[in-house]
């Protein structure tokens, strides 16, 4: 595909030569008819019909509504063209990101996939990012969801490197409605949420005028893993009868149950093992002898097939989904100043209050305990300690008693748009114009509830009897039992020590409160924009034989920003969070495009149609430099039943602000450590670079803990490139009235990307190196000199990626009025299929044999369907969907990646879900609709959480609308 860079200079060239020499034949004089010109996502152009060559998939307002859901996001990810990577269950690990719901198309990540609200831009949700927050678009507005697959960065500007999803709104809405939905789970899950709404509008000035008001709240209710059926602690163990590689033998098992014995909410002494032995605490803090593991998932957990009373398991901390609350205000304006100039207007408030769990603060084993002076720990097992000579002992604990670090946010969205458009003659060609204005700012108050402040806690977890009172105290406050060298560890109001009983939940409120602290961050995410667009067509002056030449040309200048501030405490580092420093970045950009479609011939023997579509599009990026994007696409109808279509072109994507301006900053990753003994041989080149690091063959990591990481932007940045064609064709056999059919192929392929290299990628790439360990990668991770274990990685943001997709798509319609069969009512149906034939990304392009395959995995799965059938009669309409979810690998089916051998099961079963739902007008006002969500309650397996499954299960859903 790198053959289309000469093509993309002569059509640079074809079409700005057009703006020069069409004007001078404006005037030639030439009769006109009135047609009826409608607007179609992927163009600029008004068409007389719904012929393009860029295939459209499209959501109506009615479809919308059969999901029973208040979240455009994740209404889409059901479509086989969405990913659920960044779903309000896909973002369920991110607090920046928390209660966002994003698109993701082709699985190429949400930030290369484009959102327009009636053709234009939106403001992201999410600091420093570009990406759309679909929940704050109200499902009751919207009157059709547009989507467009492949690059589409000539039509609409960067970010559209894998497509377009254009949001239509309801217009010129006259009367009053109101809704209300309400949707829960039958099978007691805490899966709920329920929306109110109502919508009014009015003409005015004689009708020159229309203005509307839309309010509504929605609720969605928390629903934490525990809440989950099938999530019952699974994880994988070694298998004891596995000898070796490829023996036919699975080297790894699934099994329920796995946690981990060496850390509690209760404490655990010795976690880590001693010469007393383990023991746990009850909640009083009675010591308990802690329950052994029976197979063994790696140093820090394991499998205990009974159950364990006292064994840490993160489903009891997590979110599947987190708890919004959300009201939503806006209000539109159109009025016509004359007959050809409207004025339009509107604006939106969205307030959006989230909560999202994330585990408590924790120490793991770094906890010092005195056994001879420690003020809280039981006399038994001081004794035990000590008759085992053991006068210190580490301890390990999670401080449920503080509470979940939950993220508490409160994101308010403003957005309004103004513009004008209309129409103006040159002689008698009709000349479409519009000029916009956009300001959208999304702000965003993140609280991270009950953190750690560490040091603190070394001082009050120090406890000693103070002689003077007989009572608990911190040492800091005992001068009597300090040493000479002694220094008070504390880092915030040292002299106000609360000694803190680390055993079992008995810490009092005072000693909580000293050693613990919110993390507050405020984010700040601006967008302004002004545009303009004229489109018109040459009929009056200059035809093809197919007609006049369809032409539109326009500019944009567009401001993005994005601050976050952080706390005090965060940013001197008194918090287990890293120390983040306060982040900004900004930039504009002014882009130029044009727009041709070449209606070459039309009503003619083998060619009823054959037209050539061609854009461009150059900007100017204040951080990233200049970026073109171009596309030529044709559709061939040989004859009327039969049309044949296709794309290519190139679009871009420049850097985000997070990616070109982020701070380096400290964090934490986990890391799977290479050279461990289980992950050695998962690449030839990692046994001798590993030795050649010094780490022995037999090595067993700590790796089930988080590593600490430095990270941040790169200014350097420059746009990446994606090069995409589509091939296809639509069939509607005359006959078969009704009967329409669509198959398309997509090549996506993207240079240059903007990747952030993970943790895990720096660690691999280190020793997965051919000849010899990567300097360049190895100088980037910090291991301990004694144990060989990882303690830091350095990344960052680089274009040092390429991700490349392909696949095909088809689209069966058909529609048919049943009293041809004698029977009474009208059946619809539709089915969508996507087969994907290939999803690859290189972490590096430029090491093509380190090639990560992810078409067939998880979250990717090969083959997906979705089929629906509605039969309506009279003032009924009764649906049913099915959805398909093809068999999908759990591990990495790379070459250089995992076998089936591994990790026994190896893949997650194909899962069919199946929706029923109706809708029914009880007269010209009421309406009443219901249904059933996944029928048979088909629920994946409960070793995958991935947001592409419905892992609720059965829930039911209702709603009545009235309008007057």
């Amino acid at each position: 595909m790198r053959e289309f860079t000469k093509i993309k200079k002569a059509i640079s060239l074809a079409m700005f030569g057009s703006i020069i020499t069409m004007p001078a034949l404006a005037f030639e004089e030439q009769e006109t008819s009135e047609v009826e010109r409608i607007s179609v996502t992927g163009s600029r152009i008004a068409r007389t019909e719904l012929s393009q060559p860029t295939p459209v998939i499209v959501l109506d307002a009615k479809d919308i509504a059969k999901f029973g859901s208040p979240d455009l996001g994740s209404i889409l990810s059901e479509l086989p063209a969405i990913g659920s990577t960044d779903t309000l269950i896909g973002n369920n690990n991110s607090n920046a990101a928390a209660g966002t719901s994003s698109a993701d198309l082709r699985r190429l990540g949400s930030a290369r996939t484009l959102v327009l609200i009636d053709g234009k831009r939106h403001v992201a949700g999410t600091p420093g990012e570009s990406t759309v927050d679909l929940s704050t678009i109200p499902a009751a507005l919207i009157e059709r969801v547009e989507i467009i697959t492949g690059g589409a960065s000539a039509i609409y500007g960067s970010d559209a490197v894998s497509g377009v999803i254009n949001v239509i709104l309801k217009k010129d809405f006259e009367g009053f409605t109101a809704n209300l939905t309400g949707t829960k789970s039958t099978e007691g899950v805490n899966e709920r949420n329920h929306t109110f709404n109502i919508l009014a509008g009015t003409d005015f000035a004689d009708g020159r005028g229309n203005v509307t008001f839309f309010t509504g709240v929605e609720r969605t209710g928390e629903v934490m893993s525990a809440d989950i059926r099938q999530f019952e602690g699974w994880g994988t163990v070694v298998n004891p009868a596995d000898t070796g590689e490829d023996d036919g033998i699975p080297d790894r098992l699934r099994k329920r149950n796995v946690s981990s014995e060496m850390i509690h909410a209760n404490g655990v002494i010795n976690p880590f093992g001693g010469a007393a032995g383990r023991y746990v605490f009850d909640a009083s803090g009675n010591p308990v002898v802690q329950t052994d593991r029976e197979f063994t998932n790696s140093f820090a957990f394991g499998n205990f097939p009974d159950g364990c009373q006292y064994c840490f398991n993160g489903e009891d901390y997590e979110n599947y989904s987190p708890g919004v609350k959300k009201i939503n205000v806006g209000s539109t304006l159109s009025f016509d100043l004359t007959d050809n100039i409207t004025f339009t207007s509107d604006f939106k408030y969205v307030r959006s209050d989230v909560v999202q769990q994330f585990q408590p603060s924790f120490r793991f084993g770094n906890i010092a305990i005195d056994v001879e002076e420690n003020a809280f720990l039981d006399a038994g097992l001081r004794q035990t300690l000590l008759n085992a000579g053991q006068t210190n002992v580490s301890m390990a604990k999670f401080f449920d008693e503080l509470g979940n670090r939950s993220a508490a946010n409160r994101r308010d969205l403003f957005r309004y748009t103004a513009g004008f458009e209309g129409q103006f003659s040159v002689s008698d060609t009709a000349m479409d114009w519009e000029l916009y204005y956009v300001n959208g700012e999304t702000t965003n108050e993140r609280k991270t509830l009950n953190d750690l402040i560490p040091d603190n806690f070394v001082a009050a977890v120090d406890s000693v009897i103070d002689p003077n009172t007989g009572q608990a105290a911190c040492r800091s406050q005992v001068p009597s039992a300090q040493g000479d060298d002694y220094q008070d560890p504390a880092s915030v109001n040292g002299n106000n020590c609360v000694a803190f009983n680390p055993f079992g939940q008995s810490s009092s409120q005072e000693a909580r409160d000293y050693v613990s602290a919110d993390v507050t961050r405020e984010d700040s995410i601006k967008q302004e924009f002004v545009g303009g667009v004229i489109s018109f067509d040459t009929k009056e002056f200059m035809e093809l034989q197919g007609g006049g030449i369809g032409f539109a040309a326009g500019f944009e200048y567009r401001e993005e920003s994005s601050e976050s501030i952080t706390d005090e405490f965060t940013k001197r580092g008194f918090l287990t969070s890293a120390a983040s420093p306060d982040s900004y970045g900004e930039y504009d950009v002014t882009e130029f495009f044009v727009e041709v479609s070449l209606p070459l011939l039309a009503n003619m023997e083998f060619a009823h149609e054959l037209t050539v579509d061609a854009a461009f599009r150059t900007a100017d990026y204040s951080h990233a430099g200049k970026a073109e994007a171009w596309k030529v696409g044709l559709m061939y109808a040989p004859f009327e039943d039969l049309r044949i279509r296709g794309t290519i072109g190139e679009a871009v994507r420049a850097p985000n602000i997070a990616e070109a301006f982020d701070p380096v900053s400290p964090g934490f990753a986990r890391v799977s450590d290479p050279c461990d003994a289980d992950n050695v041989s998962d690449d030839p080149d990692r046994a001798g670079n590993c030795a050649a690091l010094g780490i022995p063959a037999d090595f067993q990591a700590n790796d089930n803990v988080s590593v600490d990481l430095l990270s941040g932007g790169n200014p350097d940045l420059q746009s990446e490139d994606s090069e995409s064609m589509t091939v296809g064709f639509v069939w509607t056999p005359s006959f078969v009235e009704d009967f329409s059919v669509t198959v398309d192929y997509y090549d996506i392929e993207i240079t240059d990307a903007i990747t952030f290299v993970s943790a895990q990628n720096v660690a691999d790439n280190c020793v997965d190196a051919t000849g010899s360990p990567d300097q360049g990668f190895c100088s980037q991770v910090d291991r301990n000199p004694t144990t060989n274990d990882i303690e830091l990685v350095r990344s960052g943001y680089l274009n040092a990626a390429a991700l490349n997709t392909k696949g095909v798509e088809a689209v069966f319609r058909y529609k048919t009025d049943l009293s041809s069969f004698d029977l009474p009512g009208e059946l619809r149906t539709n089915l969508m299929v996507s087969k994907l034939l290939e999803l690859e990304q290189f972490e590096f392009q430029d090491r093509p044999d380190e090639i990560n395959v992810e078409d067939g995995e998880v979250g990717d799965p090969s083959l997906q369907l979705r089929f629906g059938l509605d039969y309506e009669i009279d003032d009924l309409v009764v649906s049913w969907s099915t959805r398909f979810i093809d068999r999908s690998f759990t591990l990495d089916i790379s070459p250089t990646g995992d076998t089936a051998e591994d990790t026994s099961p190896a893949y997650i079963g194909s899962v069919t879900t199946h929706d029923v739902s109706f809708n029914y007008l009880v007269n010209d006002n009421v309406s009443v609709s219901a249904g059933i969500r996944n029928l048979t309650d088909k629920l994946a397996p409960g070793y995958t959480a991935n947001a592409i499954y419905d892992l609720v299960g059965r829930r039911a859903f209702a709603g009545v609308n009235v309008k007057f």
